[in-house]
């Protein structure tokens, strides 16, 4: 990835990226309901997201202690509608 592509990355607010972490550790959401947590995250912030890239990425986001690497996941499922 050049420069000029990670700069048009979108980098999420920390609060928001806290939030939803904290979300997905303290309910009691299967896999279904995580995805669809991460995928209303995202569209909320005007991304779609695959249904199934989204659940293959719930149980990685409900395991990462750092912010950055959870910003990454999101990176990774984001599409620009």
């Amino acid at each position: 990835m050049t420069g000029s592509q990670k700069n048009q990355i979108e980098q999420f607010h920390i609060a928001d990226l806290n939030g939803l972490r904290e979300e997905l550790r303290k309910s009691s959401l299967d896999s279904w309901q995580s995805a669809d947590l991460i995928s209303n995250f995202l569209a909320g912030r005007g991304y779609g997201v695959s249904t199934d890239a989204a659940r293959i990425a719930a149980s990685r986001i409900e395991s990462v202690a750092s912010l950055q690497l959870m910003q990454e996941e999101l990176e990774k499922l984001a599409l620009v509608m």
